[in-house]
């Protein structure tokens, strides 16, 4: 149980992670000394995807997921969280 509770908190902070590397540049606008965090943020994010590196919290999160009992996925946390989000497939 724990684990699944440590992979569900390490799915949110990615997930903020990602949200604040993309849209953080509008927090910079109105907090100027963010950019210190959002520059570092937004250039390990676009290494991260340009590269086709994995981000470390992708097998972190799979471990514990996998520690907890519940099924990994072999696909990036992009691939698997946010392209279905913005590419939902047809039920037919």
């Amino acid at each position: 149980m724990i684990y699944h509770a440590l992979s569900n908190l390490v799915l949110i902070a990615h997930l903020a992670f990602v949200l604040f590397a993309v849209l953080g540049g509008i927090l910079v606008l109105k907090w100027k000394t963010l950019a210190w965090i959002h520059a570092p943020a937004f250039l390990w994010a676009s290494l991260i995807e340009f590269a086709g590196w994995v981000c470390p919290l992708t097998p972190l999160e799979n471990w514990l997921r996998e520690k907890g009992g519940v099924l990994s996925y072999q696909t990036t946390f992009i691939e698997h969280y946010i392209f279905p989000l913005l590419y939902p497939t047809k039920a037919c």
